[in-house]
């Protein structure tokens, strides 16, 4: 089964250690729009609101200051009901962290 996974509000100390303020940027407005995770992703939501919805799950919902990973496989729908602004970070398969 692939999954999303949320830490709502993590530690200062554990962003820094992941380095989140490196990781690239992805903004999208509001919208509706089918996606496939073809790697897996972490993400840290700096602003905004989506609900996820995966193709065999319950929905999802993610905001600010929330830390998600999505696993390689996932396909979902995202609904973004606010503008949304998040920091990510692609993993390929078999990448050791």
């Amino acid at each position: 089964m692939f999954t999303i996974s949320v830490e709502h509000d993590p530690s200062p100390m554990k962003l820094e250690v992941l380095d989140v303020e490196a990781w690239p940027i992805w903004r999208k407005e509001i919208s509706t729009f089918e996606w496939t995770y073809t790697c897996t992703e972490v993400c840290y939501i700096l602003e905004g609101e989506a609900i996820i919805t995966p193709h065999d799950g319950e929905p999802v919902t993610v905001r600010a200051y929330d830390l998600v990973n999505f696993s390689e496989g996932l396909r979902c729908t995202w609904q973004v009901v606010a503008p949304i602004t998040k920091h990510y970070l692609l993993k390929a398969a078999n990448h050791p962290t």
